[in-house]
């Protein structure tokens, strides 16, 4: 049970980041019908993987869940670690 919140935690956070690109997308207007077809695509995987989720756990599968989960967490983490190692690291890219 813990396990599937902290996942279903970290997805949510990827989510709001996709979502704020998105919005700030459409606002500066580097969101345009050319590749509107690709951020639905990538909203609406992660509304399935988010909801899809809360599915297979109320249907009594939790491993299922868990790992449909792990799908968005596994490479949202790396990122974040990754991101966090440049700020630290402060390297220099000449």
């Amino acid at each position: 049970m813990i396990f599937f919140r902290i996942l279903w935690g970290i997805d949510a956070v990827v989510a709001l980041v996709i979502i704020y690109f998105f919005f700030v997308g459409i606002g500066d207007g580097s969101v345009s019908s050319f590749n509107m077809g690709l951020w639905l695509l990538i909203l609406s995987v992660l509304a399935i993987v988010l909801g899809g989720s809360l599915w297979l756990r109320r249907k009594q599968q939790p491993v299922l869940a868990n790992l449909l989960l792990l799908v968005v967490a596994v490479p949202g983490v790396l990122y974040g670690l990754f991101v966090l190692l440049l700020v630290v690291t402060n390297p220099h890219w000449q």
